[in-house]
């Protein structure tokens, strides 16, 4: 299974996802917010795959996103966003970064499929 960064800042959420992910077999990491996302990475390297909130206090994680993608090594990174936030031009964004856009509330075999997705999308993209 896959490393996943988690990336959400209210910590009951937060644990649920870690839980279900880690139910599913991947290996889980998290931050509670955007910067701590960043310091995550450039300590531990970068996860194969990131589950994000959009909606953060101080970073979003749209920003996020292309923080990390604005890196030649991160450029392709995969991403999931899971996010309370239903409007057209939030999931536009994040499909316009490549990003499979989930809604709160979520199902977990809806999660794992997006997960799932993403990183084959990802191996296409590097033409693996």
């Amino acid at each position: 299974m896959a490393r996943v960064l988690v990336v959400e800042d209210d910590p009951d959420i937060r644990q649920l996802v870690e839980l279900r992910l880690r139910g599913l077999g991947h290996r889980v990491v998290s931050a509670a917010s955007g910067p701590e996302a960043l310091t995550v990475v450039a300590e531990r390297g970068a996860p194969e795959v990131l589950v994000l909130d959009v909606a953060m206090p101080g970073m979003t994680g749209l920003e996020v996103l292309r923080t990390l993608r604005e890196q030649p090594e991160h450029a392709h990174l995969p991403a999931v966003f899971l996010s309370a936030r239903v409007r057209p031009e939030d999931i536009a964004a994040g499909e316009a970064l490549g990003a499979i856009y989930l809604t709160k509330p979520f199902v977990v075999s809806a999660l794992g499929a997006a997960i799932e997705r993403a990183l084959a999308a990802a191996v296409e993209t590097a033409g693996w």
